[in-house]
């Protein structure tokens, strides 16, 4: 089976090879093809995925190519986690936002928007040739605005293609273990909403549900990472484990504070540090596996760094680290599911299809789903209440309002998207971040 990384010199790639490495079973990923723009950036990420391979005699054949119709010609699975703009472009959308003092995140607020409306005209070209030249391949898209781009794309790949994110995994995951499950990996989460708009409502562990457990005792509660960062009072009151991105919302204020008194935002740090990275690879006798490894671990440990600032939550605690989602993971479980017939049940970001009443049957969601040789099919899910409902609208009209932009190039459609948001709080605002986006990112000058 072929496999095709959009994104191919990306920092994280070498998660995915290390899933597909330890994948032993019959119908695995024989072939992966890399794809960057950066020829340089490709070339350390192929280092680093040949010191991986090494004790593995039957591992995957890597090619590299900066010809995306090359690229994809012939492949089986497509997986993107592009970046358009590089970590400069995230930095730039935090440093905009901020001094309008509104949040900056590349996948929340005005940051997110910005990031949207100049990665949607690259993917919808990448749509284009993916149904041109490998119209039976699954597209597996975790490049961010992950919602956002994966409903843009499904307008042209329809159902083929699948959005993943591995935060509500990692969410059910850490409440499992607070609950004291035996093997987290195995509870049934009952969970609803937008991609990092989401909320866990229930798990059952041996077909119980343990969460009404969790939230009635204020001990376990602040245990994990998220009751942390929310606090059990705020977690009791709405009844449901908030996904962490909700943070975003429900404590901006202190938030934008965090970031605009930090030293470096996130984005600015994450460029300097891979910056530092693939500087290194430059020198051929730079060990890339080992460099790669110790990059990787100080990202992690610095994840949400601002967020957990803001709510006194201290450092990241080992178990936190430990028992993310695995985003590479997520991806090995959809393409096994797909391509072997191996029914399973993810939580992908996949078209409404009636699953939420509140949206129509194209808004693409964040909801369990079946998987199997047809694709990801959303399971049946209870209503959501008052104010998620809300949210979960207001952001889905944001989303539409992106899309509507970058498919006519309209400044005023633009100026909607931003000023529609719950985080952004004036059109006077909404205006000067069209125009002051406008001026740092060359790949937005299409809005007039």
């Amino acid at each position: 089976m072929r496999l095709t990384i959009l994104g191919g010199g990306g920092f994280r790639v070498p998660l995915v090879h290390g899933a597909l490495l330890d994948d032993r079973a019959e119908g695995r990923v024989t072939h992966v093809t890399l794809y960057d723009l950066d020829a340089g950036r490709l070339s350390a990420i192929a280092r680093v995925l040949a010191e991986q391979a090494a004790g593995y005699p039957d591992a995957p054949e890597v090619s590299v190519t900066t010809d995306l119709d090359e690229a994809l010609a012939g492949t089986d699975f497509v997986f993107s986690a592009i970046r358009v703009g590089g970590l400069e472009g995230r930095a730039a959308d935090e440093r905009v936002a901020l001094a309008q003092g509104v949040l900056g995140q590349e996948t929340v607020g005005a940051g997110g928007i910005a990031y949207g409306l100049r990665t949607l005209p690259v993917v919808d070209h990448i749509a284009q040739r993916v149904a041109a030249l490998a119209p039976d391949a699954w597209f597996i898209n975790f490049t961010n605005p992950a919602g956002l781009v994966t409903e843009a794309m499904a307008r042209r790949l329809g159902d083929r293609v699948i959005g993943i994110c591995d935060s509500p995994v990692g969410l059910g995951r850490r409440v499992a273990r607070a609950l004291g499950a035996p093997r987290p990996e195995e509870a049934v989460l009952d969970y609803v909403g937008l991609n990092h708009l989401g909320w866990l409502r229930g798990l059952r562990i041996g077909g119980r549900d343990e969460l009404p457990r969790l939230l009635a005792d204020r001990e376990l509660l602040g245990s994990f990472e998220e009751g942390k960062l929310f606090g059990p009072e705020w977690i009791q009151s709405l009844g449901a484990v908030p996904n962490e991105y909700l943070h975003y919302y429900y404590f901006n204020r202190e938030t934008v504070r965090a970031y605009q008194e930090a030293d470096l935002t996130r984005g600015a740090f994450l460029r300097d540090q891979q910056a530092r990275f693939y500087d290194r690879m430059r020198d051929p006798a730079a060990p890339a596996l080992r460099t790669w490894d110790a990059t990787r671990a100080e990202r992690e440990a610095t994840y949400m760094s601002e967020n957990r600032e803001a709510a006194g939550a201290g450092e990241r605690d080992d178990a936190s680290l430990t028992e993310s989602g695995g985003y590479e993971k997520v991806a090995l479980a959809l393409m096994r599911a797909i391509a072997r017939d191996e029914p399973t049940t993810l939580i992908l970001n996949v078209r409404n299809r009636g699953t939420l009443s509140v949206l129509d049957a194209d808004a693409v969601i964040e909801v369990p789903c079946l998987v199997d040789a047809g694709g990801a099919h959303p399971v049946a899910v209870s209503p959501l209440p008052a104010h998620a409902t809300g949210l979960v609208c207001s952001v889905k009209a944001v989303e539409r309002e992106a899309m509507a932009a970058a498919a006519s190039g309209s400044r005023a459609a633009a100026v909607k998207a931003f000023a529609l948001h719950p985080l952004v709080d004036s059109v006077g605002v909404a205006r000067r971040l069209v125009d002051e986006y406008r001026a740092v990112h060359p790949g937005l000058a299409y809005l007039t």
